[in-house]
């Protein structure tokens, strides 16, 4: 299993498990909480997931999913942006806690930038890991300058950034990705298959039928062969999880990698961060 670092040291497998749009509906519940122990049985011990997920119900079914084997789980979870204050902040981790069904959370992040000052948030942060409700703490879908910002605000705790990035999405590249690789600091990809959207471009489709893979390996792959880079795809069933597991051990060739560039071509300059 491939591993990446955090700055503090922390190793977490290359690959993990995303929840958004998971829990919104009850009739798939089981299915679900199968996948997600599915996936921590193949190795895939992150599990990412935040208050905002089906208002709260996702950290609900990570919390029954992981019940028995908690300290096996490396867990994600984040807080909106307005509850990102030093009074707010406190509330809302024990509120993510008690869903959770835990008495800390591995990774703690900010899921995007509000009206709160980064120099709070930071302090918030840094109290909850004092407390010990947080073990460490992380942004999301903070672009290059609010990074720097952060930093300059205290921030030299960050663990992450986690961003929108896929073959699609290749903006980051230009300077965002450099500048966090600069820190140590990996970044978390979410809608690494752009909501399965990716799976119907037909290069894509092709190169995996000749590779007798799945566009969403390749997808992953190709993810997953870069340095410090995590992508977080869902899976509502085994055989899904199954899928995206398979991904880590699908080397791609620099043929296949010079294909992709020319289906998905990266940046030739800065571009604004893209959310979902």
């Amino acid at each position: 299993m491939k591993t990446i670092c955090f700055p503090d040291g922390t190793t977490v497998p290359a690959l993990g498990q995303g929840t958004w749009m998971m829990a919104e509906d009850y009739g798939r519940r089981s299915q679900e909480i199968a996948a997600l122990r599915e996936g921590l049985s193949l190795g895939l011990t992150l599990i990412d997931t935040a208050e905002m997920y089906a208002d709260g119900e996702a950290e609900r079914l990570v919390g029954e999913a992981i019940a028995g084997v908690r300290d096996e789980v490396f867990l994600v979870s984040k807080a909106y942006p307005q509850n990102a204050s030093r009074t707010r902040l406190p509330r809302a981790c024990e509120a993510s806690l008690d869903r959770l069904g835990t008495d800390r959370i591995d990774l703690y992040l900010l899921h995007w930038r509000g009206s709160v000052p980064l120099t709070e948030t930071v302090e918030a942060m840094e109290r909850l890991v004092a407390d010990g409700k947080i073990l460490r703490w992380g942004v999301s879908n903070l672009d290059i300058d609010d990074m720097d910002e952060l930093i300059a605000s205290g921030g030299k705790g960050c663990q992450t950034d986690q961003i929108l990035y896929n073959l699609t999405r290749r903006g980051p590249e230009y300077d965002l990705i450099p500048s966090l690789a600069n820190r140590q600091m990996p970044v978390m990809a979410y809608s690494p298959v752009e909501q399965g959207r990716l799976l119907g471009h037909r290069g894509l489709v092709a190169m995996a039928q000749a590779r007798g893979a799945t566009p969403a390996q390749m997808a992953l792959a190709w993810l997953l062969r870069r340095d410090g880079i995590i992508p977080i795809p869902k899976a509502g069933s085994i055989a899904h999880v199954r899928e995206n597991r398979a991904a880590l051990d699908l080397a791609l060739s620099d043929a296949e990698v010079q294909r992709l560039d020319e289906l998905f071509p990266p940046p030739r300059g800065p571009e604004s961060l893209a959310m979902l």
